[in-house]
């Protein structure tokens, strides 16, 4: 049994059908209102803030994947995502099931430095140090010996179906609604982002792969590294059309925040827009040399002809 936590977001559903492509057919579906992803699927509805619940979620289970996501507020991020990694952690002791554990990259320094396995965290906002509490909480569990994980980290989405990410809310989403692009910041620094079902495929295959637990892997990422202007350009070549775009400054986020949420909430991550972002994944690919990357223009095509085929069907 190979059970997933957190399951019905756009890194869960992929992981799921990835699992039963090329792993296994056992796979527990798990999340507070769980619905099957394959039809062989068991689906288990769970709310993991209760520890009972964790532990009865990946009973029998010789794998479990985090892929738990809450929404973007701080305050809910500082109330409840420790306690669930916390009781994630401590399930898996308990059943003796090996964890897999999907990472983002808030709790790296947003400097422009090229970001690798080795880096250390210098988190930049609450939210960040909350990824950092969960990160050091699982890593000192390792070290120790008391589990057997694996840290899969990735750098900011970009992707089909549901998935969410800045990126695919200021540009793709607003292609969609036939408005101007718009971008924090800056349109010339580099960025790295990764393809949603090559981020599942890779932490599916790193899950099932022995010798990769014990340590923290960089998931694998197009390596053109493009600006966002850069990025356009190419939308604009696949989608043949000129696509305009504005660049939004700091301050009109700083302004949007006095009365806006979102905003608010969105304030802590400019920093990352304002410096290259490098994410390494050498090591990744080193010792999966057979993993296809999906590049930047096979992505943006595969999003183009879902708008394209949701449009026809409307």
């Amino acid at each position: 049994m190979q059970t997933i936590l957190g399951a019905n977001g756009q890194i869960g559903e992929e992981l799921a059908r990835e699992l039963k492509r090329n792993f296994t057919s056992d796979i527990r579906i798990v999340s507070r209102n769980a619905q099957k992803v394959n039809d062989t699927d068991e689906v288990f509805p769970a709310d993991l803030l209760i520890k009972e619940n964790a532990v009865e979620a990946v009973k029998n289970s010789e794998i479990a994947y985090f892929t738990v996501g809450l929404p973007i507020s701080t305050s809910l991020w500082e109330e409840q995502f420790s306690l669930i990694t916390r009781n994630v952690i401590d399930a898996c002791k308990i059943n003796g099931t090996k964890l897999v554990f999907f990472d983002n990259t808030y709790m790296y320094p947003q400097d422009g430095r090229v970001l690798t396995e080795d880096t250390e965290f210098a988190p930049v906002g609450r939210k960040g140090k909350v990824r950092e509490e969960m990160t050091a909480m699982l890593l000192e569990e390792m070290n120790s010996g008391q589990i057997d994980a694996v840290i899969c980290r990735a750098p900011e989405f970009y992707g089909p179906g549901k998935t969410q990410s800045i990126t695919n809310t200021m540009i793709f989403n607003k292609i969609k609604e036939g408005q101007t692009i718009e971008i924090p910041l800056s349109t010339d620094k580099k960025r790295s982002l990764i393809w949603t079902p090559d981020a599942s495929r890779a932490t599916a295959l790193i899950g099932n792969t022995a010798d990769a637990y014990g340590q923290t892997w960089h998931l694998p990422v197009d390596n053109s590294h493009p600006t966002y202007a850069e990025f356009i350009s190419l939308v604009s070549e696949i989608y043949e059309k000129e696509f305009e775009f504005t660049v939004i400054p700091e301050y009109i986020f700083q302004k949007g925040a006095q009365s806006s949420a979102v905003f608010a909430e969105l304030l802590e991550l400019l920093p990352r827009y304002a410096c290259d972002n490098l994410f390494e994944d050498a090591k990744f690919r080193s010792r999966f040399p057979e993993f296809q990357t999906t590049s930047y223009r096979e992505g943006i095509e595969q999003i183009r002809n879902e708008q394209t085929s949701i449009k026809k069907n409307q």
